[in-house]
């Protein structure tokens, strides 16, 4: 069962911006930790970042000073703001509800990954 929904992408050019958005069940929404992955092709699912009920974030490496996580209570969606965007980002974009995020890692998911959302960085 899919709790979080990704929604935002589409192609950009190099050093451009996009917002993806991911909202979620209310009754989940505001006691969760939202991490958002990404995926390209013949490549395993990758973290990005997370960030916590509270606000806390996490990011990787590869993005950390490009990209922002952010959350809104009130709309029970977490939005993940990329600026400079570069080709090697070009991926396909999940997010999905944890009880905890550690290193990267999921714990305890809410449900199971939706079908995430197309970012392609091109010229």
């Amino acid at each position: 069962q899919v709790q979080f929904v990704e929604s935002g992408g589409g192609l950009v050019q190099p050093g451009g911006s996009l917002r993806l958005s991911c909202a979620g069940a209310g009754s989940i929404f505001n006691t969760n930790a939202v991490a958002w992955y990404r995926r390209t092709p013949g490549k395993a699912r990758t973290w990005v970042g997370d960030i916590a009920p509270l606000g806390d974030t996490n990011y990787a490496e590869s993005v950390k000073g490009r990209f922002t996580l952010s959350r809104d209570s009130a709309k029970n969606t977490v939005y993940l703001q990329m600026n400079n965007l570069k080709p090697e980002d070009t991926a396909v974009y999940f997010c999905t509800g944890c009880q905890n995020v550690v290193q990267g890692l999921c714990l305890s998911q809410s449900g199971s990954f939706g079908q995430g959302t197309q970012v392609t960085v091109s010229s």
